[in-house]
C-alpha cells in the first residue's frame, strides 16, 4: 500500500499550490483521509481532513478559509488546495488514511502515510 503524494514546491507568501495523494494498493473509498504538515523544530500538526464521501470536512483554525480538501474516490485521490500561503505553511506535507470514515484530526486514527512533500513559501 502506497500513498504518494506530490505537487509540493516553493512559493512567495500569497500563492497557491496543489497537493495531491494518490493511493495505490488498496482502494480507500471508505476511509477519511487526512493532511498533517511537519515544520523544523516543530511537532506534525493537523491540517485538514475529508470523509469517506466527501461530504464532510474538518480544518486547523490556522488554515480555515485558505486551504480546500477536496477528493475523486474514483481516482483513489485526495487533494489540497492551498491558497493565500504563508511563510509559516512552510513544512513537509503528509497525506495519510484513516481507519475511519469521518474526519479525524488525531495522527494516531490514520493508518497509512505518504512520504510527504515539501512546500516552501517565502516572504
Amino acid at each position: 500500500v502506497q500513498l504518494q503524494a506530490s505537487g509540493g514546491g516553493s512559493v512567495q507568501a500569497g500563492g497557491s499550490l496543489r497537493l495531491s495523494c494518490a493511493a495505490s494498493g488498496r482502494t480507500f473509498s471508505n476511509n477519511a483521509m487526512g493532511w498533517f504538515r511537519h515544520a523544523p523544530g516543530k511537532e506534525r500538526e493537523f491540517v485538514a481532513s475529508i470523509s469517506w464521501n466527501g461530504g464532510v470536512t474538518s480544518y486547523a483554525d490556522s488554515v480555515k478559509g485558505r486551504f480546500t480538501v477536496s477528493r475523486e474516490r474514483a481516482k483513489n485521490t485526495v487533494y489540497l488546495q492551498v491558497n493565500s500561503l504563508k511563510p509559516e505553511d512552510t513544512a513537509v506535507y503528509y497525506c495519510a488514511a484513516s481507519r475511519y470514515s469521518t474526519p479525524r484530526s488525531a495522527s494516531s486514527d490514520y493508518t497509512y502515510w505518504g512520504q510527504g512533500t515539501q512546500v516552501t513559501v517565502s516572504s
